[in-house]
């Protein structure tokens, strides 16, 4: 069962989408709409858009879009129901109980108490005779009570079952423990799945604590044991410390490997350093690293597997649109080492140092051969000049072409001849690309999503057309009281067609903003509908479209091709209509 229809559209019309939207985006208006950067994926020019009048947010970069409940699960990563509780919440609202749409908020508000309280209950142990030990390794690392406290630091007992017990005294059941992943079993037994461990809670961004990281405090394996994935918890989607680098005032933030890493920098007052959470960094992460900051600093450590995935990183946060720089640490391991060892004056003076990402990449490709042989010093040139092809500036060319060409031991001239020739390569490879693309108009009128496809473009065309219509002036539904949703060759348009019309017939309000029983893909697909039609919206027009959509209807059922020829017929005898 759906929450009303009356209470989503009032809850709509007190959550404002410009004023919802604008406390994760920066919104500048232009003209009758306001636009910003995209929260949903990096990029430096604003093509995110917020149209007050229609209800809706459309990126003209990714393509997502939809009304103010679909921007809230996409932001916040709620389901349906979650997200209109969210704006429920926001506008003093009481939401229609209905057992479906409670149950799954109700099991997250429970996750999120108890993991609340196991953090409290590590903490506690830190400071309990069972901890000792913990507490020693945790003050020879270098930690102040302060840090611990502010992170919320830990210890898991070396015992089978200390937090099952204290959480079953707080009331919580074995099938919560096993939805938190706090627990394993055995027999059917539950016991403590982190034991004897350094615990770190992991916070979202909203300051809920959705998982653990525990570090062991000797040689046994696995040395870190992380939070499996949960309902509260993807490590794809979040970043260690997070939490706390978001109000940084720095304008930048530190990218690192370890827990440890992060609270370190913290202590010693580089307030914006994050850390991935037991993965390698992923487009997620990038994006959300987007949302907070123009700038990152890779800090991976100095060994061959931490200079590998800052290889991997670069490319991602580009993408996002975020400026990367690369710290190499000298003379330690890691930056947790290195601000043991030197001190903060000595890392600022590091970061300051820091290498832009075209610097590390062209010493990372010299490190790969050896200059003395002249087969390997023609080998580096070529890449070095594949490399510097991908820089979009001409200046940018010139100087790290002189660079590899003192490096290279040879003239300018013939460097700028190889980098020109990499250059007019890769423009070779994207205006073949953009012209295949070109070649198949049809392709390119597929929807931008896979998961919808049209199989009859001529009537696809002209049903996009009839929502974007009926939903800049609902009035027009009258005139369309014959077009049944099953003419539709499109399953989605079709479905979304009945919907508006049956709203329009009992009186209720027409807009993108209250459709129901379409995923993020499908509503993001039709806000594009709404935000490309640019043709005029009247009668004569609607009408035109309702023919056409017909006209194939009848087309698509006609079974021989004796049938197909009169209707053809039929329809060329018809004013208007091209058959």
């Amino acid at each position: 069962m759906a929450f009303p229809p009356s209470f989503i559209d009032e809850l709509i019309a007190r959550n404002p989408i410009e004023d919802v939207v604008g406390q994760y985006v920066s919104l500048k208006r232009s003209g009758s709409n306001l636009f910003g950067l995209c929260p949903f994926h990096g990029e430096k020019t604003a093509s995110f858009s917020v149209a007050p009048d229609k209800g809706i947010y459309y990126c003209f970069g990714c393509h997502k879009g939809g009304g103010v409940v679909n921007f809230m699960m996409e932001v916040e990563g709620l389901s349906y129901p979650d997200a209109v509780r969210a704006l429920a919440k926001r506008a003093g609202m009481e939401v229609p109980e209905d057992e479906q749409y409670q149950s799954r908020y109700r099991k997250q508000e429970r996750l999120w108490a108890l993991m609340k309280e196991a953090g409290r209950f590590y903490h506690s142990q830190l400071y309990a005779p069972v901890g000792a030990e913990c507490l020693a390794y945790v003050q020879k690392r270098g930690l102040s009570k302060s840090i611990v406290t502010r992170f919320g630091i830990g210890f898991a007992p070396n015992s089978w079952n200390a937090l099952v017990d204290a959480m079953k005294k707080k009331g919580y059941t074995d099938e919560e423990l096993k939805d938190a992943d706090l627990v394993g079993e055995k027999n059917g037994r539950i016991y403590d799945r982190f034991r004897n461990r350094l615990m770190f809670p992991i916070f979202d961004v909203r300051g809920n604590v959705i998982g653990f990281g525990g570090r062991v405090l000797d040689d046994s394996k696995p040395k870190y044991l992380n939070t499996s994935e949960t309902l509260i918890f993807n490590k794809r989607k979040n970043l260690f410390g997070l939490n706390f680098a978001k109000k940084t005032k720095l304008d930048y933030m530190i990218l690192v490997e370890g827990n440890i890493d992060v609270v370190a920098l913290h202590q010693y007052g580089f307030d914006c350093a994050v850390a991935s959470l037991g993965t390698s960094l992923t487009e997620e992460h990038a994006a959300l690293l987007s949302r907070y900051t123009e700038q990152v600093v890779l800090t991976y450590d100095s060994d061959e597997a931490g200079q590998r995935a800052a290889q991997r990183a670069i490319p991602m946060l580009e993408k996002a649109g975020i400026q990367v720089k690369v710290l190499q640490i000298r003379d330690a391991k890691d930056p947790d080492e290195y601000l043991k060892k030197f001190g903060a004056d000595k890392f600022k003076l590091l970061l300051e140092e820091s290498s832009n990402r075209v610097e590390y990449q062209l010493n990372a490709v010299a490190r790969k051969y050896e200059m003395k042989d002249d087969e390997q010093r023609i080998r580096f040139i070529h890449e070095a000049a594949e490399l510097i092809s991908t820089l979009g500036s001409a200046v940018q060319r010139e100087i790290y072409g002189h660079r590899v060409a003192e490096t290279g031991k040879i003239s300018f001239e013939a460097m700028k001849l190889e980098i020109d020739k990499a250059f007019k390569r890769r423009i070779a490879r994207e205006k073949k690309k953009q012209e295949k693309i070109d070649l198949a108009p049809a392709q390119a009128m597929q929807p931008k999503s896979r998961s919808i496809r049209y199989v009859n473009m001529k009537s696809a065309m002209a049903e996009e057309t009839v929502i974007a219509m009926v939903l800049k002036e609902p009035a027009l539904l009258d005139q369309a009281k014959e077009l049944k949703p099953a003419a539709f060759s499109s399953a989605l348009l079709g479905k979304v067609y009945g919907q508006l019309k049956q709203r329009h017939e009992q009186g209720l309000e027409v807009s993108l903003a209250v459709l129901e029983d379409c995923t993020a893909e499908e509503i993001s697909h039709v806000t594009g509908v709404l935000q490309r039609q640019q043709g005029p919206v009247n009668e004569a027009a609607l009408a035109d479209c309702i023919r056409t959509i017909r006209a194939e209807h009848q087309l698509a059922g006609v079974s021989t091709e004796d049938d197909l020829l009169a209707l053809r017929n039929q329809l060329k005898e018809r004013k208007g209509i091209k058959a």
